[in-house]
């Protein structure tokens, strides 16, 4: 939904006041595409894991044992860049394993403002599950 013009003036001023009050922290914000370089090392874990695998299939086939070493590590290494910056690079929103399917459980984090849901610490969803337990 675009912004009303009012909001739009509203928007520019903040920005201007943001801009005269720290210009670094402005630049690096403004300059700053976090999902298209997380998309690039998204591409660049692919490319290696896909060189890593050519790599490692290449040591097997000539029996070298150093360039099978070398293309499992640069393949873990791309694979490990790729599961990284998945979730930044496109937006997904993981479910946790604990996290049921349809939302929030009721007696559990239940929602807050805005549609978010508020995760307890760990210690105390320990003990609420040690209580419902043992009250059983």
């Amino acid at each position: 939904m675009p912004l009303s013009e009012h909001e739009q003036r509203l928007l520019e001023q903040i920005e201007r006041a943001l801009v005269d009050d720290d210009p670094k922290f402005a630049s690096s914000v403004r300059s700053g595409d976090r999902r298209g370089k997380a998309r690039r090392k998204l591409q660049l874990g692919v490319l290696l894991f896909v060189v890593g695998m050519a790599a490692l299939i290449g040591g097997a086939v000539i029996p070298s044992v150093p360039l099978g070493a070398l293309g499992f590590l640069v393949a873990f290494g791309g694979l490990a860049l790729t599961v990284l910056n998945y979730r930044s690079a496109t937006g997904a929103v993981e479910v946790g394993p604990g996290a049921p399917a349809g939302g929030a459980a009721p007696g559990r984090g239940g929602r807050g403002r805005g549609g978010k849901v508020r995760r307890q610490p760990l210690k105390n969803r320990l003990e609420e599950r040690f209580r419902r337990r043992y009250d059983q």
